[in-house]
């Protein structure tokens, strides 16, 4: 095994997992990282914070399996630190810097090391690794707090989709075929539970990606409902009110982001848009829609769900009748909030975890406190999601494949598990609306992803080799 010693790394007996010895296991050879920024074309709000760029990260591996087959993968995401680490203490620069530097110190590092195995070995032993070099990096900016798991996750996911990539690259086949015990050594019960035993990832994942999923566009506290709400038009040919986006997309999902601390602004904010958007489905003909809700953790309680979901109900009981799930309405931090729990507003709606699911410890604390669902994202890693994807699916929980404003390749990735994940039913997808530059070129390569008229992504287009 490996360990990261500060310097690099180093061989640690104990600490990997075991020898491996399928001709089909990899090793890396060689990782690169770079960043690019991109301006948002509109602004977005959510848990009262608002975004106007995103900067990415993008990291590419060189793998070589046993038998000498050689691959190249390559990882995007947004480094969504507004996101992952909500601070009083430091500026959104300082935050963001560090995130860069801790994806980019790990892509470094990966590069030397040396163990030889499946992705979910390697990405394994990586991720022992990221609070040291996360400490590490703090240390060196001078930073005034840690940095959190989430945000850790979020800057070393790059690295392990690169992974995941090359090795479906380097076999010349999906990323997600490569899942079963043909190739993985170890059975999940090596990273989940003894429930698990005798059962691989391909248990829980599709060989086939769905043909089509629907779409959940986003409705932001800053978007306009009408056009008597847009300030100034941007005029850069795409839609700009809800109702446009509704009758140009064909949208049937929406997702709608609330204050979660003024509960009349939020009933009224779902009243509204379920006005707006009956009209513009009437229009088109659609009698079948459905929204979900975010706070954001901003609800103090469980009791403020009940209200909100009362009084929308005596407001409009088909706007209520159209919500699916209701995404982490209280603090992320559970442990520390254990009367946050969910057992009620459950029993109404399915609610799920968003940024409080950080690994299946967390997991199986948010079941306690009655959470029915959890939302899975790319931005936490290729293998967690993997992970935790399965273990939802045997506990019989809600699941749904969450987004990080993501572009370009990082949002195929984020689809692509959503495609490949049975019991996901929809995709959050806002990359188009909010930062459209970033699907340039991938748009081409990818038309039925980017370009929607029916409401649906062509996630059928998803079938590597690689992850996508």
């Amino acid at each position: 095994g490996l360990v990261y010693s500060g310097a690099g790394w180093q061989v640690c007996r104990g600490v990997g997992l075991a020898a491996m010895s399928k001709l089909t296991d990899i090793q890396i050879r060689d990782v690169s990282s770079s960043t690019t920024e991109i301006g948002y074309r509109v602004p977005i709000k959510f848990g009262g914070r608002v975004v106007v760029d995103v900067t990415l990260l993008d990291v590419t591996v060189q793998v070589e399996t046993r038998d000498g087959r050689r691959g190249s993968g390559t990882g995007s995401m947004p480094m969504g630190n507004a996101w992952a680490w909500p601070t009083s203490q430091l500026s959104s620069q300082e935050t963001l810097a560090a995130m860069v530097a801790l994806g980019a110190r790990l892509a470094g590092l990966a590069g030397g090391c040396s163990e030889v195995g499946h992705p979910l070995d390697i990405t394994h032993v990586l991720s022992v690794s990221y609070d040291e070099v996360a400490q590490d990096v703090v240390r060196e900016l001078g930073l005034a707090e840690p940095m959190p798991r989430l945000a850790q996750l979020v800057a070393a996911s790059p690295l392990e989709a690169a992974i995941h990539d090359a090795y479906g690259k380097a076999l010349g086949r999906s990323s997600y075929d490569l899942l079963g015990s043909e190739f993985v050594d170890r059975d999940l019960s090596a990273w989940l539970t003894a429930e698990f035993a005798g059962e691989y990832l391909d248990r829980y994942t599709l060989r086939t990606p769905k043909a089509r999923i629907p779409l959940y566009h986003l409705v932001g506290a800053l978007d306009p409902l009408t056009a008597a709400e847009i300030p100034q038009r941007v005029n850069d040919g795409l839609p700009e009110t809800l109702g446009e986006w509704i009758e140009a997309d064909g949208l049937t999902h929406l997702k709608i982001k609330l204050a979660g601390d003024d509960l009349a602004w939020d009933v009224e904010r779902v009243v509204r848009v379920d006005q707006v958007a009956s009209e513009a489905q009437a229009r088109r003909g659609c009698t079948n829609w459905q929204y979900s809700l975010d706070f954001n953790e901003k609800c103090a309680d469980v009791q403020y769900v009940l209200d909100f979901l009362a009084l929308v109900g005596e407001r409009s009981a088909a706007a209520l009748d159209r919500v699916q799930y209701i995404e982490q309405p209280t603090h992320r931090d559970l442990r520390a909030n254990p009367a946050n729990k969910m057992h009620a507003a459950a029993r109404i709606k399915p609610v799920v975890i968003d940024e409080s699911l950080l690994d299946l410890d967390s997991l199986q604390l948010a079941r306690v406190l009655g959470y029915s669902g959890v939302a899975l994202k790319a931005c936490k890693g290729q293998t967690e999601a993997l992970l935790m994807g399965a273990a939802a699916q045997k506990y019989g929980l809600f699941l749904c494949v969450q987004d990080l404003t993501c572009v370009g390749a990082s949002f195929l990735h984020s689809a692509s598990l959503a495609a490949r994940i049975p019991t996901v039913a929809a995709i959050e997808g806002n990359g188009r609306q909010y930062c459209p530059a970033g699907n340039a070129g991938w748009d081409a390569r990818y038309p039925g992803m980017f370009h929607i008229t029916d409401g649906t992504v062509e996630t059928g287009l998803l079938a590597g080799p690689g992850l996508y």
